[in-house]
């Protein structure tokens, strides 16, 4: 009796192991740099309902993952940080604050797998990649008055994506630089309904404006920084 209860405790202690190995390694796949196709389907979501105008043919993207909260932040995200910058309310998961830290210590190669329509090219520094990306799928945009919007939109950048430990919420950072110098960035608090996943709230993290003299002499913007 003593035997087989020793056997069986060895075996649930060898399965626990194998799980607790298991999910180790794909945890540090996660944070070595493997992007998946899920993710890529949030950043879709994003450029699709927030970015893309009717007008928009070609999206440029930078090619690595921004692993900082501003263009000229020297500094990486700490949980300090998060709660300074106060971020929807201080609300946010703190296991999934701390995982957006952890899988955005360093940049990752982003790969032609996105899927929101229109062409696009990737960027690094001044050099824009050849050939042009497209991946067609009926895509659907909102905002009106397309003669007044650009037909490219340039630069977007994205982080990591961060999950909950139920993966049932998101997390997500993404920010476009304009040409002229302008441009913001956004947080994206994603949550999961069943299979869907729906963008809960967004949170502007900085935004760079053109001066109100210089807009009297440009004329009107040709198109929001972030789409309705």
């Amino acid at each position: 009796m003593m035997t087989r209860l020793a056997v069986l405790v060895m075996a649930l202690l060898l399965v626990s192991g194998l799980l607790c190995l298991s999910g180790a390694i794909a945890g540090s796949g996660q944070r070595a740099g493997v992007i998946s196709a899920e993710d890529y389907a949030l950043y879709d979501q994003v450029v699709m309902s927030k970015f893309l105008t009717s007008a928009t043919r070609l999206v440029v993207i930078e090619r690595m993952t921004r692993f900082r909260l501003a263009p000229d932040q020297e500094e990486l995200p700490t949980v300090e940080s998060f709660r300074e910058g106060g971020y929807f309310g201080d609300e946010l998961p703190l296991e999934m604050v701390r995982e957006f830290i952890l899988l955005n210590r360093q940049p990752s190669r982003l790969e032609g797998r996105f899927h929101f329509g229109v062409g696009y090219r990737f960027a690094t520094g001044d050099t824009i990649e050849e050939p042009e990306v497209f991946l067609a799928r009926p895509v659907t945009v909102n905002l009106a008055k397309p003669t007044q919007a650009p037909s490219v939109l340039e630069r977007l950048a994205f982080s990591r994506v961060a999950r909950s430990l139920r993966n049932d919420q998101a997390l997500l950072y993404v920010e476009v630089l304009r040409p002229d110098g302008t441009g913001a960035g956004f947080l994206f608090w994603f949550v999961r309904r069943g299979r869907d996943w729906t963008i809960l709230d967004t949170e502007v993290v900085w935004a760079i404006q053109v001066p109100e003299e210089e807009k009297e002499l440009e004329g009107p913007e040709d198109a929001p920084l972030l789409a309705p």
